[in-house]
């Protein structure tokens, strides 16, 4: 299965490079198109009512016709959409243009996580959070790659050709080496009007973790510079450390998945991110914030990869339904979640409000007993130590994943 796990790895690198990509070239679209702050903030939500949109559509066609006839032809656009904000004229066509982006980013988004559970099914252990780290590494490399042809004054354009010629590249060499998934069996009448038992709770798992995500990334620089006083560079090195650890808690997931189970983990991880963020509010000083930050993108880590392996292995059969909803519902926390935080602050104070991510991972951790797979089905993790299967040696050894016709059944 090594090609198949390479293929998936590509898959979240381009995903992850075309989206810094294109967050390092905005403030030189702005300019082009001379939009003010309340313009750009209409054309970034077309990216998020696109993605959403995408989203929730894909699962029926990730269940019915399997998950690699869906990422190719989305994996292969999302090069070529990155190409048209490039040429909008105005704030109606750059909406259009970005509606576009979002609609294929969350296609592929679910698509390519579903065929990540189905590469980590057939390898009998857990290894999805190594792929959700991948895709970390794509967004540095992708704004990176911007920042230099933004520092050589290369315009948008052709930024965005270079980066896509990359992305349609990679794009066709994971579509050589990607698991070639069969589509599951049909649902009956009245399998089709319900998803796997604990979906939605899952979904509610993820949004709270996001929640958290998005705050880091819109409050944590405002928080250390206004509220502790720190200079402006300092200040920036809040989301440098909470993206930093996040990424190494990626890498790290997949061990600490196999070694104590998702349940184990994602409790300890929810306790980490509440403690961390804690720290940073608590500690009243921009050091402590700093570290604090740092900790709760460590603990905040590894819990949507689980939560996502989770949704995924409840039933093969509606995988890609329910990872759609599970993504939608947490991709809608991440957007909602720095917005709700700003009218809090607004009425109590920013650290106040900032409390909120902090109790929402507090949460997370009393809750982890949703990530439990009933049963011992298909999850790779289910026979793990800590995961609440009951059947784990406590050596931490994990047992084959089961042929299929023996995996379908609902959690």
């Amino acid at each position: 299965m090594r090609r198949e796990r390479v293929a998936v790895s590509l898959l979240f690198f381009l995903s992850g490079a075309a989206v810094g990509t294109w967050t390092a070239r905005i403030p030189a679209v702005k300019e082009r198109l001379g939009l003010g702050d309340g313009e750009l903030s209409l054309a970034l939500l077309a990216i998020a009512a696109g993605a959403m949109a995408g989203m929730t559509a894909v699962g029926r066609l990730v269940d019915r016709y399997g998950s690699n006839r869906v990422l190719v032809p989305a994996a292969l656009l999302q090069g070529v959409v990155l190409v048209p904000p490039a040429y909008a004229r105005d704030l109606g066509t750059l909406a259009v243009a970005l509606l576009l982006f979002g609609v294929v980013h969350g296609v592929l988004d679910v698509a390519m996580n579903a065929n990540a559970v189905e590469v980590e099914r057939a390898h009998g252990r857990p290894i999805m959070s190594s792929f959700h780290a991948v895709f970390s590494v794509g967004g540095f490399a992708g704004a990176t790659a911007g920042g230099l042809f933004a520092h050589h004054e290369l315009t948008p354009a052709v930024t965005f050709w270079s980066a896509g010629a990359v992305i349609v590249v990679l794009a066709v060499w994971a579509a050589r080496w990607a698991l070639r998934s069969s589509p599951a069996p049909a649902p009956t009448a009245g399998e089709r009007a319900r998803l796997p038992k604990g979906t939605l709770f899952l979904g509610v798992l993820a949004f709270s973790c996001m929640v958290g995500e998005g705050a880091s990334a819109d409050w944590s620089s405002v928080y250390l510079r206004e509220d502790l006083a720190a200079s402006p560079g300092f200040a920036a090195a809040g989301y440098a450390a909470f993206s930093i650890m996040m990424t190494a808690g990626r890498l790290a997931g997949d061990r600490l998945a196999a070694r104590f189970g998702p349940v184990a983990l994602v409790r300890c991880c929810g306790l980490l991110a509440a403690a961390g963020l804690g720290l940073a509010l608590l500690g009243g000083h921009p050091v402590a914030g700093v570290l604090g930050f740092a900790c709760f993108g460590a603990g905040l880590s590894c819990i949507v990869p689980q939560v996502f392996s989770a949704a995924g292995h409840r039933d093969p059969a509606f995988a890609g339904r329910a990872l759609a909803r599970v993504a939608s519902i947490g991709y809608l926390g991440f957007l909602s979640g720095p917005v709700f935080i700003g009218g809090v602050a607004e009425l109590a104070g920013l650290p106040r409000a900032l409390a909120i991510p902090a109790l929402l991972a507090a949460f997370v951790a009393l809750t982890a007993t949703a990530l439990r797979v009933r049963g011992g089905s298909g999850s790779p993790t289910a026979s793990a130590p800590g995961s609440g299967s009951g059947s784990g040696s406590g050596s931490g050894e994990l047992l084959p994943a089961e042929p299929d016709h023996h995996r379908h059944h609902h959690a």
